[in-house]
């Protein structure tokens, strides 16, 4: 499964970014796939692996703050690996051979 996840300090200011960093180090030190862009982090693995990441990165954050806001998204799909590069890799390859759009 890969899940895409923000968590969020609430009642911490607009300064959210030591918090965050916090999250996201516990995802790295997971070991497993991920990707941080400016709005998720996105990881990958089996259910209950990725699910206790995402706790532990609540948790960081909740150091930080008594109170904590948390959005996730899920592709549940069994039988894929490397779905995190693989899905970004089919898009660039069609974006490449149709630069314009055409399908033909």
């Amino acid at each position: 499964m890969i899940v895409a996840f923000s968590v969020t300090p609430l009642g911490a200011g607009e300064a959210v970014g030591e918090a965050v960093a916090e999250a996201v180090r516990v995802v790295r030190a997971s070991g497993l796939p991920n990707r941080t862009d400016a709005m998720f982090t996105s990881i990958e693995g089996e259910w209950d692996e990725v699910m206790a990441v995402v706790k532990q990165a609540v948790e960081a954050v909740q150091a930080h703050s008594g109170r904590v806001s948390m959005t996730l998204k899920a592709d549940i799909r069994d039988g894929v690996t490397d779905g995190l590069t693989a899905k970004v890799a089919r898009v660039e390859r069609y974006l490449a051979e149709h630069p314009d759009g055409a399908d033909g």
